[in-house]
Parts: C-alpha cells; sequence; structure tokens
C-alpha cells in the first residue's frame, strides 16, 4: 500500500523537525493482516483487520524532534519557577543532541509534590517547547494494565494502548506522554498498571514494545515520559530507579505572584475580549491569587474577568477574585 504523507507541524523555535523515524515494521503489519485475510471474514476480528490497514495506509514513517540549538528558556524558568531542577534536566538534554545525529532524548522524569504545584502544567509547556505532541495518562482512574499496553484482541472491545496511540496515531516518533499520578494506579489480582512501564521505560526494551492488541512490535525507545506523584512509597523500586527524580516545592510567595502575572497575560492574549482589559493586573489582585495553588489560578482569573465584565468594567478589582479559604496553609507556601 502507499503510505500517506504526514503535514509537518509547526515547527518550535529552535526545535525545527528535521528527519523521520519508523515506529513499526510495515512488513510485520503486512504479515499479520493476510494471515487474518486468509482465516475469512471473521466479525471479532475486524476492528484488528481495520487497525492493520489503517496502519499502512498511513506507514510507519513519523517526525522526530531534531534540536537545531538550545532554546531561550528564560521565560519558561520565570513562569515555572519551582520546577528550575527539571527544566536544567531537560535543557543538558537539548545540548546532547542538537549538534549531533541523534534526535531527543530524554531520561524519564518524576514529578514529585503536592497536588496542585503545577506538574501537569509544567509537561504541556515542555511538550509546546520541544515542539511534538503530547498525551495524558491519569494513573488514578487506571483499572488495568492495558490502558497503557492495550487488551488481547481476543477480549469483547478490546483495543490498543495509550503508547500505540501516541505513536501509530500521532505525527511524532518521540512524543511527551504523561503518566499523571502514577502513585495512584489501582492494581488487582490480576493487572499491574505500572507492568508495561518496566520495558517501556528502558530504551533497549523499549525499541520493541508489543501491545496486546496490535501484537506487533512498535519502537518506543524515543517517547519523552513525564510521570507525576504525590508520594513516591507506593511506586516500587525498579519504577523509580528508571527515572531522574524531581522533588518539586509549593512556589514561594513572590514565585506565585509571577505565576499569577504570567497567567493574566496569557489570559488577556488567548482571548479577543481580553483586549480590552487593562495590560497589567493590579497588585492586590496579585498579592490575593498568590495564595492560591498555581492550579487555582486561572479558574479565579476567569472568573474575575467574567465578574468584571457583569459590572460593565475592563479591569478587574480583589473582589472579583473567588475567595479561596485558608489557601496559604493549604498550599504550604514556601518563605
Amino acid at each position: 500500500m502507499t503510505s500517506r504523507s504526514l503535514v509537518a507541524p509547526p515547527q518550535s523555535s529552535g526545535l525545527p523537525i528535521a528527519r523521520m523515524r519508523s515506529v513499526f515494521s510495515a512488513d510485520d503489519v503486512e504479515k499479520k493482516l493476510a494471515r487474518l485475510q486468509a482465516n475469512g471474514n471473521d466479525r471479532d476480528s475486524e476492528p484488528l483487520r481495520n487497525m492493520y490497514q489503517r496502519m499502512l495506509e498511513r506507514g510507519p514513517q513519523r517526525f522526530a524532534v531534531k534540536p537545531s540549538g538550545v532554546p531561550d528558556m528564560t521565560p519558561l524558568y520565570d513562569l515555572l519557577p519551582n520546577f528550575g531542577d527539571v527544566l536544567d534536566d531537560v535543557k543538558r538534554h537539548v545540548a546532547l543532541s542538537h549538534d549531533s545525529e541523534d534526535s531527543l532524548e530524554v531520561t524519564p522524569i518524576l514529578l514529585l509534590g503536592p497536588p496542585g504545584v503545577g506538574k501537569t502544567h509544567f509537561a504541556k509547556h515542555v511538550a509546546d517547547m520541544l515542539g511534538t505532541g503530547m498525551s495524558l495518562v491519569p494513573m488514578s482512574s487506571m483499572t488495568a494494565g492495558w490502558l497503557l499496553s492495550g487488551s488481547s484482541s481476543q477480549w469483547k472491545g478490546a483495543k490498543p494502548g495509550k503508547v500505540f496511540e501516541a505513536l501509530v496515531e500521532g505525527q511524532y516518533a518521540n512524543p511527551v506522554i504523561v503518566v499523571d499520578e502514577i502513585d495512584k494506579a489501582a492494581a488487582d489480582a490480576q493487572y499491574d498498571p505500572m507492568g508495561s512501564l518496566y520495558s517501556l521505560l528502558e530504551h533497549d526494551t523499549a525499541q520493541s514494545f508489543i501491545d496486546e492488541f496490535a501484537d506487533v512490535p512498535i519502537d518506543a525507545s524515543q517517547v519523552i515520559w513525564i510521570t507525576t506523584a504525590n508520594d513516591e512509597r507506593s511506586i516500587p523500586d525498579p519504577i523509580l530507579n528508571r527515572m531522574n527524580v524531581f522533588e518539586i516545592e509549593p512556589p514561594t510567595l513572590e514565585a506565585a505572584r509571577r505565576i499569577a502575572e504570567h497567567l493574566y497575560t496569557s489570559i488577556r492574549s488567548e482571548h479577543d475580549w481580553g483586549k480590552r482589559f487593562e495590560p497589567q493586573a493590579p497588585a492586590d489582585v496579585l498579592d490575593q491569587l498568590a495564595e492560591m495553588a498555581p492550579r487555582e489560578m486561572r479558574r479565579a482569573l476567569v472568573t474575575a474577568f467574567g465578574n468584571a465584565r457583569l459590572d460593565s468594567r475592563y479591569a478587574i478589582e480583589a473582589d472579583d477574585l473567588p475567595r479561596a479559604a485558608n489557601a496559604r496553609q493549604r498550599m504550604g507556601f514556601m518563605q
């Protein structure tokens, strides 16, 4: 079959798409498809047959991010002041690959810290900076390991896992996959939700990762893994040992104020109605936002913008913000 060409995605500053990489073998897929077709038109095998046909239609080639230089990460350090050590680690990996033939590789990352400090927010910004896609896997909602690795095609309602979907349905050979709240994975007697991570987080074994539904090897060795957790005690040591672990502290009040200031500017720029509002938030508004968890700030600001318009104003005031009782004590802000 003729491979369908991929449309080049927008390039991010300093990190252009430079080359292609195969994420599976078309020969392997053709053999699997031929075997299914030889067995007749079994309706139970139709989803698997359709998937193989789509794989061949799209072809095995995916874009691989290839940095041409180390980008200016100053805005990220300013926006995510409590993630400096992690950003340093990402910058080191970019520096290693930008003047070589290698595509970008990043040692799997574990962000360890209390709820609300911006761990998932950080992952989204890193994916944007790298110019690659991002998939979110919420481990707290998992009841079986197949969410990552797929379920056997012999089961009713079976389908591929998130890793397969990101690589085969996506455009990138090295997407960012965020495994959120890995410490909340619910294992039962039959399935281990973290089981597939033992091979996925190891470069060598990830090169031939087999999704249980597709049953063909895929190259997941270039995936950029970012995992988050509140407590590492429920994470097996062999998983922890495969990652660089970073403890994320709550931002200081000064840093939280800078985050609030960036969010105010960002929300204004994202909306047409934002142009009508004052370019800077009042000091007392920023002071009140700084008492909130980073994940609450955006919601609070949108509420404030709406309250201001209900009052026929294009300037928000502290009273427009929702009250967050005991926010500072809850977050445990650093002094």
